[in-house]
């Protein structure tokens, strides 16, 4: 994905093989967590395809008599918890759909690790009118795991058997990207092929499938949120979810499941939500064009969910306010577009939010608006506009008392003057205006810590999952051009962090994806008591040798104590 990306961007060919997997790796081994913690794998994807080369015909099988085993269903993207029950949906080759889709990749990339065939996948073949961006969507799966008995149960089959409609809705779906549960239903949600949303719903009691629901008015689903007695759902507008957003309320029942109104009109799209002060807090993602600061990733408040009728209701939808936005931060307002914000939670009172950074999309923003003269200008752009997560809270949000504090970020970074430099242009050091009060972003200092995934407290702790793309570049940075800006970085796997409590700074549980260093983040977490289950992001879809680290989801148990 990221070579595909450099190509289009024409960076250098030496900083291409830089982003260019290749070999298969290191053996995982897992990380010593701390001594109050201790993990366990739960359930796992398994190979559900065989691949003989790009664009060549899938074989039959798995088992494979040819070609090589592939895992593609790569996410646990939506999990929620109703009992003794966690129902998850996933999504297949999310790192391929979202190169296709959201930074406009189209060139097929093969290597040992992964393959994404995008124009030249069968999928296209024998569907010419879907785009060649997500041509290697395949359709998402349900699982429940039961706490219980501890046992995995798939669900998927209860959707495809249920009528040609819903096999047609579900196989046109780019992954469950949304779970929530209220009122006896399970809710998954996620992006169709087009601009348009899908939903799938449960019976959560008797686990009876519902039926199904397209929402064209819609482009994203990313969260759903129970708020004292209702459900809420953040979503976009556009493709995509790229112009717009909104927050809905539920409004279903286990006999009319697909029910929604709006309460909030927001200028961009919702992303994850939290309960907050009395209200609902939202964090959001640029819009395509986020030339205000309405328009680009923010912390927006809803209004007091005791005022009038209980919780949110339609008169409710213009009275959100924005608290925080990226352009606060970060001086170049060109890098501060491709922002989006992610995880957020209230914990000891205040509210905590991360941001999120898709690997390279600032540089390619920044080299469509700014082209480059020459490689080694394309390089210290590349370089320039990298970012890595940087962690904030705040308290009194949308009042007059208002406080912000950002807990790891940066107090300078680089800002683009196209005029310095006699015109060519020039970067310079330019201040945040802020100073972190534990450390540089990226927890300290990892600049492949890209995403604050998700948030979620158990046992008086806020924990963090985050994702670390640096297995994408599999330590080959210190060889290319631009290698001695980067250095080279060789501890993979996605992350947990944990805040002990309010007043200290923030502490790793895992640095190397629990035992297997292709789990390059934290996607979804549930809580369950002392226990938190983790639900992991891992699109390595060629590997599938049970002696190595091998691709595919996983379901994580973590024991607090």
């Amino acid at each position: 994905m990221k070579r595909a990306l450099l190509r289009r961007l024409a960076v250098p060919a030496a900083l291409l093989l830089a982003f260019a997997p290749t070999g298969a790796g290191s053996t995982a081994t897992a990380q010593s967590v701390a001594a109050t913690y201790s993990y366990r794998l739960l359930a796992k994807a398994q190979p559900d395809e065989c691949f003989a080369g790009v664009g060549v015909p899938y074989p039959v099988g798995p088992p494979c008599a040819t070609g090589q085993p592939k895992v593609n269903q790569a996410y646990v993207w939506g999990m929620t918890k109703v009992s003794t029950k966690i129902w998850f949906g996933t999504g297949a080759n999310v790192h391929c759909v979202v190169g296709g889709a959201t930074l406009a990749l189209a060139q097929p990339i093969l290597n040992d690790d992964y393959v994404c065939e995008y124009g030249e996948s069968q999928i296209i073949v024998q569907n010419p009118t879907v785009p060649a961006s997500v041509g290697d969507q395949r359709r998402p799966e349900v699982f429940i795991w039961d706490t219980a008995t501890q046992t995995l149960t798939r669900k998927t089959d209860d959707i495809m058997n249920a009528s040609a409609a819903d096999q047609l809705r579900l196989r046109a779906t780019l992954g469950l990207r949304a779970a929530g549960s209220f009122n006896g239903v399970v809710l998954f949600g996620g992006p169709g092929l087009g601009t348009s949303i899908n939903m799938f719903a449960f019976n959560s009691t008797t686990g009876q499938y519902l039926g199904s629901a397209g929402f064209q008015q819609y482009g994203n689903i990313r969260h759903f949120l129970v708020a004292g007695n209702a459900l809420y759902a953040g979503v976009g507008v556009g493709r995509n979810g790229e112009l717009s957003g909104n927050v809905l309320r539920w409004t279903g029942s286990v006999t009319d499941p697909f029910n929604f109104v709006n309460v909030g009109t927001l200028p961009a799209q919702a992303a994850d939500l939290a309960i907050y002060d009395g209200r609902i807090a939202v964090s959001t993602w640029s819009t395509i064009n986020a030339d205000t600061p309405a328009k680009r990733a923010g912390i927006w408040v809803s209004p007091i969910l005791a005022n009038g009728q209980p919780g949110l209701n339609e008169e409710d939808a213009n009275g959100w306010q924005q608290v925080w936005e990226v352009g606060q931060y970060d001086p170049d307002l060109t890098v501060a577009s491709s922002y989006g914000l992610g995880g957020l939670y209230e914990y000891g009172g205040q509210l905590y939010w991360s941001t999120m950074h898709v690997p390279l999309k600032s540089s390619s923003v920044f080299l469509l608006r700014y082209p480059q003269p020459d490689d080694t200008a394309k390089c210290n752009a590349i370089y320039n506009t990298l970012r890595a997560i940087s962690v904030w809270r705040g308290s009194g949000l949308g009042t007059s008392t208002a406080h912000v504090d950002m807990l790891y970020g940066e107090s300078t970074m680089k800002k683009y003057d196209p005029a310095g430099n006699k015109g060519v242009g020039s970067w310079s050091d330019q201040p945040t205006g802020w100073t972190a009060v534990y450390g540089r972003s990226g927890f300290g200092g990892n600049p492949f810590l890209n995403y604050g995934w998700v948030m979620r407290e158990a046992s008086g702790k806020l924990f963090i999952g985050v994702m670390d793309w640096a297995y994408l570049l599999k330590g080959r940075l210190g060889s290319s051009t631009c290698g001695h800006k980067f250095g080279d970085y060789d501890n993979w796997g996605g992350e947990l962090w944990v805040f002990e409590d309010p007043n200290r700074p923030a502490t790793p549980v895992n640095t190397t994806g629990f035992g297997n260093i292709l789990n390059y983040g934290v996607r979804t977490m549930v809580t369950d008591g002392n226990k938190l289950y983790l639900g992991m992001a891992n699109p390595m879809n060629l590997r599938t040798d049970r002696t190595q680290s091998t691709g595919g989801w996983e379901l994580i148990e973590l024991t607090i104590g």
